[in-house]
């Protein structure tokens, strides 16, 4: 795959590998002899480590891919915040740097959290580089994978800045003019043009650059080039669910991205989410967990075989943020803990055949069933009056969090909430070629400056690049700056000096110089309080 730009000057790489303060001692210990080529992260999002001792059990006590490449704990908490939201958390690992509730891929407004640094005023909202973004600049081939919709926060992340991981327009925008080379997940129905509210066809866009698929078969014939598969119209199936004839796999998606990027001479980048493990933690639904969590690990295996065969490639397995509290025991376990054999844990999970999101798909509209199919899919048979009332007046959607305690209860697995935990949590990497392992305790802002310093980038120079202020940097060439608003819903910066006009639509890669488009090496953001950031190389379109 051609490279975009130009890899950056050796002094940016010393600054990256050598200039690092702030670090954890992992980071600081780690040797980079010589940069690898492919990083891949893969994130099990809102995982806590009860999830994983779990799984295993009901696995037979087999050992995990993950087993081996255990190397420490991770910090999850955000700027202002000890209980982080997958937005400003996976913020952090992507680009190095902690932020707020919400937020995507920018600075938060403060830093108030014990041992950070106040922030600069004109860093508020500012986008930051990420780590796709850097190995995109170096020449690489890059990949998301999801099975939530691509624009969800932990996906939006790397691949998106926008102070509102609500604004689905705009990330999914982003991510259309991001120039990502393979992306898989979910989503189909916010591309198209009734789902959005800018008017926007995404899709058609989508398939003027991108070989489309929309199914497993599809996905499989596909061998080489740039690929964007999207096989839902909102999120995945949970594992358990899922038609295997429609949907791949976690691992199938992996393996894929993994085949096709790895033809870049160059090398790659490659985030891998297990998103819906987070939406069964928020559900109290140890079914979904061990499903997807599951179907995570034999991901891992995937990227783990081809890191060991390839000999050039670090593996990182992290959560962003623990969730619910789960527990193997409960409050009905107090005083017989140490009595109760493995079987009172597990037998009751091994009788669902589904989650409860593919349970809903199986009742009948009055939930008439609800009895029979608990029983058939689930081997419970001594629901109550008032779990059958349960199940009946549960809302489209919201079976999970309904049969899941249900489940939960009768397997001695307990959950203290139903939102995300502040835990340290597990950390996870297999390094080769000429690479130190990351070990320890570190803060996840660490594991984008691990990244950094294995692929020899620097995401310092990179936001430098890609983020500049428009106005400033076009009034420093002599033109004058405005918006036009005549599409409110598509804004476009003009930049006008002489008989020069540039048009640049936000959340785009394209720039258009009196009337000629031209791409630019990274997209155009607003940063929701008056600044509109561009890449250099658009400033320097202009005579």
């Amino acid at each position: 795959m051609k490279k975009r730009i130009s890899s950056f000057p050796v002094i940016l790489l010393v600054i990256a590998l050598f200039t690092i303060s702030s670090f954890a001692v992992g980071i600081d210990e780690a040797k980079v002899y010589a940069p690898v080529k492919n990083v891949i992260i893969m994130i099990p999002d809102g995982m806590s480590s009860d999830v994983v001792t779990l799984s295993r059990w009901y696995n037979g006590g087999k050992a995990l891919n993950l087993d081996s490449m255990a190397s420490g704990l991770v910090r999850t908490y955000s700027s202002d915040a000890p209980i982080a939201d997958s937005a400003p958390a996976a913020t952090a690992i992507a680009t190095g740097f902690k932020s707020h509730t919400g937020f995507v891929g920018v600075f938060p407004d403060a830093n108030t959290m014990p041992g950070l640094a106040p922030l600069a005023g004109y860093k508020k909202r500012a986008p930051i580089a990420n780590i796709l973004e850097a190995a995109q600049l170096d020449g690489k081939a890059t990949g998301l994978i999801a099975t939530s919709e691509i624009m969800h926060a932990t996906p939006a992340a790397f691949s998106a800045h926008c102070p509102n991981r609500k604004d689905y327009d705009a990330i999914s925008m982003q991510q259309v003019y991001q120039d990502v080379d393979v992306v898989f997940g979910g989503g189909t129905k916010f591309f198209n043009v009734a789902g959005r509210s800018d008017g926007n066809d995404l899709l058609a866009v989508i398939k003027e650059n991108y070989q489309f698929v929309s199914n497993k078969a599809e996905m499989d014939g596909v061998k080489t080039g740039k690929v964007w598969g999207m096989f839902a119209d909102s999120a995945l199936a949970f594992d358990f669910d899922r038609d295997t004839q429609k949907e791949p796999s976690l691992a199938e998606m992996t393996q894929k991205a993994i085949e096709i990027l790895s033809q870049d001479e160059d090398g790659f980048f490659l985030m891998v989410e297990s998103s819906k493990t987070d939406w069964a933690a928020h559900a109290n639904d140890p079914i979904g967990l061990i499903s997807d969590f599951l179907a995570f690990d034999q991901a891992v295996g995937v990227a783990l075989a081809f890191a060991k065969q390839n000999g050039d490639t670090v593996v990182i397995a992290a959560t962003d943020h623990g969730n619910s509290g789960i527990s193997i025991g409960n409050g009905a376990t107090s005083n017989n803990y140490d009595m109760l054999p493995l079987p009172a844990f597990i037998d009751p999970l091994k009788k669902a055949s589904l989650t409860g999101e593919g349970l809903e798909k199986v009742l009948t509209a009055n939930r008439s069933n609800a009895v029979s199919v608990r029983e058939e899919y689930f081997g419970i048979t001594d629901l109550t009056a008032e779990e059958i009332e349960a199940i009946k007046e549960t809302k489209n959607g919201r079976m999970n969090a309904t049969v899941g305690p249900m489940i939960a209860k009768r397997a001695n697995i307990g959950f203290t909430t139903g939102g995300h935990t502040g835990e340290d949590v597990p950390l996870y990497v297999y390094a080769s070629g000429g690479v130190d392992q990351l070990t320890g305790t570190v803060e996840n802002t660490d594991l984008a400056r691990y990244m950094e310093k294995v692929m020899g980038v620097s995401l310092q120079a990179t936001t430098r690049q890609l983020f500049v202020p428009a106005k400033k940097g076009f009034e420093a060439k002599g033109a004058t700056v405005r918006f036009d608003t005549s599409d409110a819903k598509n804004p476009v910066l003009v930049a006008v000096k002489g008989k020069t006009e540039i048009r640049i639509p936000v959340n785009t890669n394209l720039a258009y110089v009196n009337g000629v488009a031209t791409k630019l090496d990274g997209v155009a953001v607003f940063d929701g309080t008056g600044t509109n950031y561009v890449p250099q190389s658009a400033i320097d379109l202009m005579n």
